[in-house]
């Protein structure tokens, strides 16, 4: 199975993403519908970051006007109000080297397609520029610009995406939220032209580790709000990937990068094994003295193996506690965050009956653990068993409908697949099971076999 694996320890923005996509090896053509459609042209240039080789685009605009045929207004004002939308000056800032005054650009490691673009340097940097539109108008707008269904299906789920987010900030509903700095040309090329490069990379699976969002604080037209900005925290709210702190003081993922990968990334911990067959480096705007301030996708096949876990395993041992207490523990130490609790017998000092209670927990979440653990039981001292990490499943949920005697009940199915998406178990929820069969009298094993029928039959 094919993969692309970004690496997101530098967060991640629109154009770095674009960057990233392009030097791995996706066709410079491939974003020419949107240079069809709108007044822009993707500037793409070979650019340095800390002695890493990367590829920096920048959206330009193209018109020199004030509105173009298609009615779209392109401001020309570096003074533009930005509005809801805070400032962006990571990869969205393209800030980026250029050496010795030179702007003649070639595709970096993509030279093989031939293109190498020279492009007029007067042209106004599309960031900011445009007008501001509503949700509404940026989706007539995709529609216009007559993509293909799986581009402009892809490019409105992203949007979807950003819309929710700052609906949700600015307690607004969706087709009356008010897109900014998002709603412009700038992101629309971001966003379309990322679509079109992953179509063209065509990976069976995309993944990210945990995105870095940086850290200290970023000006918005509301006022000044601690990274990450409110909008990314809605994003990753709803995304499958997770979000880290640091490593430096700066804004480093952006809303668009962020609403990107909510949409085409799947969240893990670590890289997945990959026979690597490729790679690219996409520029962001910031330079720091310590990190070069890229975004790393790697490409190549993955495995069929489970995905790695990194765990911690607490034990104690009991000989004193209560069925009452020890009947509570898997509820208490969950809430504490421990991903799996266990009760076994055991035979204690002068042989007096007892048990061990084994909990596994995120290494972050130990310490809060073994507290929940000692405070609920009045052991006297929690151990780490060794473990440092397990290969669990992928897990996936659907819900099975079934029909009963003319009437329709909805059964909860867990999917359980190996680190490239293969499922290997289909396995329904044993509650909602249990709760039709009273209803219609059939027997629990019976429901829970046609509801993993019914599943199987869509895989």
């Amino acid at each position: 199975m094919r993969t692309l694996a970004f690496d997101g320890r530098m967060g991640a923005s629109g154009d770095m993403i674009l960057g990233a996509l392009l030097d791995t090896g996706a066709t410079r053509d491939a974003l020419e519908p949107v240079e069809d459609a709108l007044d822009v042209e993707y500037d793409v240039e070979s650019v340095v970051k800390n002695g890493i080789s990367a590829t920096g685009v920048t959206v330009l605009l193209t018109d020199d006007g004030d509105e173009s045929e298609d009615g779209h207004v392109h401001a020309h004002d570096d003074d533009h109000d930005h509005g809801h939308e805070h400032d962006h000056h990571h990869g969205d800032e393209h800030d980026h080297d250029h050496d010795g005054g030179h702007h003649a650009h070639q595709d970096h490691h993509i030279h093989e397609h031939d293109h190498t673009h020279q492009h007029d340097h007067s042209h106004q940097h599309a960031e900011g520029a445009g007008q501001v539109r509503t949700y509404r108008e940026v989706i007539d707008v995709l529609e216009s610009m007559a993509l293909d269904s799986r581009i402009e299906r892809d490019a409105k789920a992203v949007f979807r995406t950003l819309g929710e987010a700052e609906a949700s900030v600015h307690d607004t509903d969706l087709d009356s939220t008010h897109f900014h700095e998002v709603g412009t040309d700038d992101a629309i090329a971001d966003i379309v032209g990322a679509s079109l490069l992953f179509a063209d990379l065509d990976a069976d699976r995309i993944v990210t580790t945990p995105l870095a969002t940086g850290g200290g604080e970023v000006g918005m037209s509301h006022g000044t709000f601690p990274i990450p900005a409110p909008a990314v925290v809605e994003i990753a709210a709803g995304a499958d990937w997770s979000l880290t702190g640091g490593p430096v003081e700066a804004e480093l993922l952006t809303p668009t990068g962020a609403a990107i990968l909510a949409h085409f990334a799947d969240g893990v911990e670590t890289l997945p094994t990959l026979n690597v067959d490729g790679s690219g480096y996409g520029a962001g705007g910031y330079d720091f003295p310590e990190h070069p301030n890229v975004l790393r996708v790697l490409a190549g096949k993955s495995s069929g193996s489970l995905v790695r876990d990194d765990v911690t395993v607490l034990e104690t041992n009991l000989d004193d506690a209560s069925p009452e207490v020890l009947g509570g523990l898997q509820e208490t130490l969950a809430d504490a965050g421990a991903r799996d609790v266990s009760i076994l017998p055991a035979t204690m000092k002068k042989a007096r009956p007892g048990h061990v209670v084994k909990v596994i927990v995120k290494p972050e979440d130990a310490e809060r653990v073994a507290w929940k653990l000692a405070e609920e039981t009045g052991t006297l001292g929690v151990r780490e068993a060794g473990a440092s990490h397990r290969w669990i499943a992928r897990r996936e949920f659907e819900t099975a409908t079934l029909d009963i005697e003319g009437k329709e009940y909805e059964v909860t199915v867990k999917l359980a697949s190996d680190e490239s998406g293969s499922v290997y178990d289909v396995s329904a929820e044993f509650e909602d099971a249990s709760a039709v069969a009273n209803e219609t009298g059939i027997a629990v094993r019976e429901v829970m076999q046609r509801a993993e029928a019914a599943i199987h039959e869509n895989l």
